[in-house]
């Protein structure tokens, strides 16, 4: 290594503060850099690479640098491309996602992973899944495929396969979820496919597995940096460290005071044992806070010191003193969406702010509800993050459907989904023939559909096999076959455009969407909008084909989107606020039962988590905090009074433009802030108590909220029962207490 210019002759570290440049200058072995928020920390990393390619003197390409979204991705791009210029373009940025498909896409085929895979995202999964509860033999109804696809997520974030599921089960639901998993693998297999979790799995394996190319990638990679480390999981962590095996010149940034994401399975035991595991490890801490008022630390430090798992560090701020904190108390929902709106209406009119400025924070999506009615009854603009994904709309998945069988003919979901679409005489019977046709054939799916459409055309040989179906069935399967065989000849020649166009006419897709009675011009747009992602996405990488279209698309989050507008406030949840900032903070829900979750009542470690949760909201905060409760809300059916968050009382009470005790907001004649016994919801009237099941791991439940899930666990506490159970249609896991939540036991 060339000896590095003195900090003296450096521009890179023009402009840091001391902490920073010791960051930046650390570059041999391992570094663990503490960084509070606001504090710089990409600044930080985009620096240290460019420290290391312009004053060591190392090659761009022998510097990898992994980040958790593609928005932080591109904004660390960018400013290398300013810091390092041309040079940027060699060096290897990205998400873990993206990084291991690309792994996997080079040196796959040492785990018999084919360069032509599929990604399969969470609605693939679950199609895949339902698919291996029947070869299981599985009864839905009793085990609902969410329930299961969340076990099997997290066992491949252990490393985990179904086998080990199988042996270590705990209960009959656990052992039901290893024979879904080793069905659910077979199936993935048969249609080469992968899951997410398979992206970072496969990858653990193969650099496991394989000297030669872990060594590969060690040699090519000396300098390893992992930006949001808080939030690795078991996976990942283990991944950096076979990485950084050969040189130990690895280098990881994160928080514990910001770790959000255990039910991803991030690990926050990663980052509080780094330096057990690297004893020789070099420690930073940035404590300069460059986002927020002095005010807004302060709250943010006495709320988070109440948690015991944390890493010691002493935020400090050079920035103005600020405006004290603002506690409301409305009436109900309805009130405190009012508030909300009235409050942007005026900072926006008296105090100069655009509603851009202004981003509403909230527990749980629910909670978004009552804030876009009042923002539809004031005209006020407004975004909403994390509503239906883009990459998630129905037009637009079937056309990506039609791309990913053309690159992946193995692709049964994928070929499922649009056999049909547009209509043109495949019914479900009729799939259901051929389906069943195929395994008994032993064959892909498309290729019995291709050997329907030989039987049609050599029908006069006796020879041949009968079809399983009908003349009229045969013909609309053969049409079928013939026209995706036609595309994937053309799909190697065209770019993606014109295949995108020519899939558009060939399969009768564009007539489809523009002559439906659904919104039509808007679906049109969305197709259009993906065929000129595709567009962008040919002139940047031209030589990378359909392949490296589908990967990105594949891995696209629903932050990624996120753009700055100055006409439009934002609503957001808690967990996606993380990375982000705003002018105007405003918190709502802060009662018990919602911040902190109900779910995390009886568990000191997820408690530490809400309060970590609540802490990222108020530090993403620039100049204005506002802490919301409503008096009463609605809840497990039932509308009953709250109690006002403890959080509320973790922050010191002479930060609060008004003190607690006089805070009556709309509720008549209340006090304010009351921390006393835990929310217990009136019934609503004329409702009578329901029964107490009596429940056990592994039974099906019914919610009249929440619909079919499954017990997990229950817990006998003081005078009741706790029931954590995984719902399904996308609700995820609750944790209710039996006396009031209105469960019935679904027996058969």
């Amino acid at each position: 290594m060339t000896s590095p210019e003195s900090p003296a002759t450096s521009d890179v570290l023009q402009g840091l503060n001391p902490a920073q440049q010791e960051a930046v200058e650390t570059i041999d072995g391992p570094l663990l850099i503490i960084a509070g928020p606001g504090s710089g920390k990409t600044r930080v990393i985009t620096h240290r690479i460019a420290y290391l390619v312009r004053d060591c003197n190392i090659n761009p390409r022998r510097i990898l640098a992994v980040t958790f979204t593609n928005k932080a991705a591109r904004e660390m791009r960018t400013r290398m491309e300013r810091l390092v210029g041309p040079r940027s373009e060699n060096l290897t940025m990205g998400t873990f996602h993206s990084f291991c498909a690309r792994l996997l896409r080079m040196d796959g085929s040492y785990l018999n992973v084919p360069q032509n895979y599929t990604i399969y995202d969470a609605e693939d999964q679950l199609s895949t899944i339902k698919q291996a509860m029947e070869l299981s033999e599985v009864d839905p109804k009793r085990n609902p495929p969410q329930a299961i696809r969340s076990v099997i997520s997290k066992a491949k974030s252990l490393l985990q396969d179904s086998q080990a599921v199988s042996k270590f089960a705990d209960n009959y639901f656990e052992e039901t979820c290893g024979q879904v998993y080793h069905h659910y693998e077979e199936i993935l297999a048969r249609n080469n496919a992968l899951d997410f979790d398979d992206l970072l799995m496969k990858s653990v394996l193969l650099l496991q597995e394989i000297e030669e190319v872990r060594e590969d990638y060690q040699r090519r990679y000396q300098f390893l940096m992992v930006d949001e480390f808080q939030d690795t999981n078991v996976a990942q962590y283990k991944l950096a460290q076979l990485l950084a095996g050969g040189h130990h010149n690895i280098c990881v940034v994160g928080d514990p005071d910001q770790s959000i994401y255990s039910w991803r399975s991030a690990d926050i035991r990663n980052i509080l044992s780094f330096q057990r595991d690297y004893p020789d490890a070099q420690t930073v801490s940035l404590e300069q806070n460059y986002r927020s008022t002095a005010v807004i630390l302060e709250a943010a430090k006495g709320l988070i010191s109440a948690n015991g798992m944390r890493l010691d560090k002493d935020l400090f701020t050079d920035n103005q003193q600020g405006t004290p904190l603002v506690i409301h108390e409305a009436y109900d929902a309805e009130d405190e969406a009012s508030f909300v709106i009235n409050e942007v209406d005026r900072l926006v009119r008296q105090e100069r702010f655009k509603p851009g400025s202004c981003a509403v924070l909230y527990r749980v999506n629910a909670q978004s509800r009552a804030l876009e009615e009042a923002c539809l009854r004031r005209g006020m603009k407004y975004r909403l993050v994390g509503g239906v994904r883009f990459y998630q709309r129905r037009e637009v998945k079937d056309l990506m459907a039609y791309l990913r069988v053309l690159h992946n003919p193995l692709d049964e979901v994928s070929l499922s989904r649009v056999v049909n679409v547009p209509s043109r005489g495949i019914g479900a019977k009729s799939m259901q023939d051929v389906v069943a046709w195929a395994q008994k054939q032993d064959i892909p799916l498309l290729a019995a559909m291709q050997r329907i459409s030989a039987l049609r055309k050599n029908s006069n040989e006796t020879a041949m096999e009968p079809s399983p179906l009908s003349a009229r069935a045969s013909t609309a399967v053969a049409r079928f076959a013939d026209m995706i065989d036609g595309l994937i000849q053309q799909s190697e020649e065209l770019h993606i455009t014109d295949l995108i166009n020519l899939a558009l006419e060939e399969t009768g897709f564009r007539m489809f969407i523009q002559n439906s009675d659904d919104r039509p011009d808007e679906r049109w747009e969305n197709v259009l909008e993906l065929r000129n992602t595709a567009r962008e996405f040919n002139a940047e990488e031209p030589r990378d084909g359909l392949a490296s279209l589908l990967e990105r698309l594949s891995l696209v989050a629903d932050v990624d989107g996120y753009e700055e507008s100055d006409d439009s406030m934002t609503l957001i949840t808690l967990h996606q606020a993380k990375g982000l900032e705003f002018p105007v903070v405003f918190i709502v829900g802060m009662e018990e039962g919602l911040l902190p979750h109900s779910r995390s009542m009886d568990s000191e470690t997820e408690l530490e988590e809400e309060r970590r949760l609540c802490y990222v909201g108020v530090t993403r905060a620039q100049q204005r905090v506002y802490l919301v409760r409503a008096f009463r809300r609605g809840f497990f059916g039932a509308s009953g009074p709250t109690k006002a968050s403890r959080f509320l009382q973790e922050i010191p009470s002479h930060l609060f433009a008004t003190p607690l005790a006089t805070q009556g907001g709309t509720a008549p004649r209340r006090p304010s802030i009351d921390i006393g016994e835990p929310f217990i919801p009136t019934p609503v009237k004329g409702q009578t108590t329901p029964s107490r099941p009596t429940l056990k791991t592994g039974d099906s439940i019914r919610h009249a909220t929440f619909g079919e899930g499954v017990v997990m666990e229950c817990v006998a506490t003081a005078g009741d029962h706790e029931v954590t159970v995984e719902f399904s249609e996308g609700v995820g896991v609750k944790k209710l207490l039996l006396s009031y939540a209105p469960l019935e036991l679904v027996v058969g």
